[in-house]
């Protein structure tokens, strides 16, 4: 199955930036287990697909924006 991407760089940083944060903050002890949410957003991020994203119909890639 071929995923097209959705998610552009800008996003796709930014979810990988937070999601790394989070997962961080919990792996620390500073925040609770549902830190541990930030493995979704780094798994759209490293896969540049946002399952919500197609459901809805966004895209923040400028490649399929065209």
């Amino acid at each position: 199955m071929n995923m097209p991407s959705n998610v552009g760089s800008a996003d796709r940083m930014l979810r990988i930036g937070a999601g790394a944060a989070l997962i961080g903050l919990a792996l620390a002890g500073i925040i609770g287990p549902w830190g541990y949410i930030g493995v979704v957003g780094l798994a759209t991020g490293l896969f540049r697909f946002c399952p919500a994203y197609r459901l809805f119909g966004i895209s923040t890639c400028a490649s399929a924006r065209r």
